[in-house]
């Protein structure tokens, strides 16, 4: 299939099932490692990899050179290959998001992929492959929900974002089991009434793109890899992700700390931003 290297919603279309299909094969490639025997190494930063991310790396890099080869990648297990800042589009991959929780045995963890055109995320994947759930969207098109078993992928069921419960009234906020922050735990506690949901990796935007959560803030850094895809999930869902200060999100610049973005929050209420 020929790819314009820049990529808009109307081209994007044509490339959910088949990114869909590609998602879904790199899971499978996650759930065959046994956990219970496999290596776990660390990275630079302390935080581990094993042979399941690598594996769901090879699969999705292999799908992606067929697919669409005139577009460059961005992934967290091949970051030496990166050329940046990034011009039209590109791929931006979490193989295996949530490492922690695979290799605690839980099952929420997730494989991201993204496609960002001029810096923000169009087209979103984020699949639970032991869920056997994925959500998925591109902006200005709609989001869906979608079950599947392990090859066979069901009927989408579009989801769509929820209003913020009114001043005072019972919220749900998402939040991690593996990185909690000081900052985010106050945000949290400002608001009044607010509930935590625990949630891991990149489940916790499926979730506000389905209407279960309505908030998830991070204020602490963390990966464009970790965000691209949940990114474009809730907002063509009809939320919004913003840094802390209600301000855009840009991918694929690279600043000093490598691909960093230091903090954000997602938003299942577009306009919450400008009242809280």
């Amino acid at each position: 299939m020929l790819v314009k290297r820049i990529i808009d919603g109307a081209a994007a279309i044509s490339l959910m099932e088949p990114l869909t299909a590609l998602v879904v094969k790199a899971g499978e490639a996650i759930l065959a490692v046994n956990r219970a025997a496999m290596r776990v190494d660390g990275k630079q930063d302390g935080s581990p990899v094993t042979e399941a991310d690598l594996a769901a790396d090879r699969v999705i890099a292999d799908g992606l050179a067929q697919l669409a080869g005139d577009v460059p990648t961005l992934s967290e297990e091949r970051t030496q290959l990166a050329a940046p800042p990034f011009q039209g589009s590109f791929f931006l991959i979490d193989p295996l998001d949530g490492t922690k929780e695979f290799v605690a045995g839980r099952d929420e963890f997730t494989v991201n992929l993204a496609l960002v055109t001029e810096g923000v995320p169009l087209l979103g994947i984020v699949s639970a492959p032991a869920l056997g759930l994925l959500w998925r969207g591109i902006v200005g098109r709609g989001a869906e929900r979608v079950r599947f078993d392990g090859a066979t992928i069901g009927a989408a069921e579009p989801v769509r974002t929820r209003p913020l419960p009114a001043q005072g009234a019972p919220w749900i906020a998402a939040v991690s089991r593996s990185h909690g922050d000081p900052r985010s735990d106050a945000f949290i506690n400002g608001r009044p009434n607010a509930v935590r949901k625990t949630v891991g990796s990149a489940v916790k935007f499926g979730r506000i793109a389905e209407g279960s959560a309505d908030i998830y803030p991070r204020f602490g850094p963390t990966c464009e890899w970790d965000v691209g895809a949940g990114c474009a999930v809730v907002t063509a869902a009809g939320g919004k992700v913003t840094d802390g200060k209600g301000g855009e999100l840009r991918f694929g610049q690279r600043g000093d700390t490598g691909f960093i973005i230091p903090e954000f929050v997602a938003w299942g209420d577009p306009q919450a931003p400008g009242r809280y």
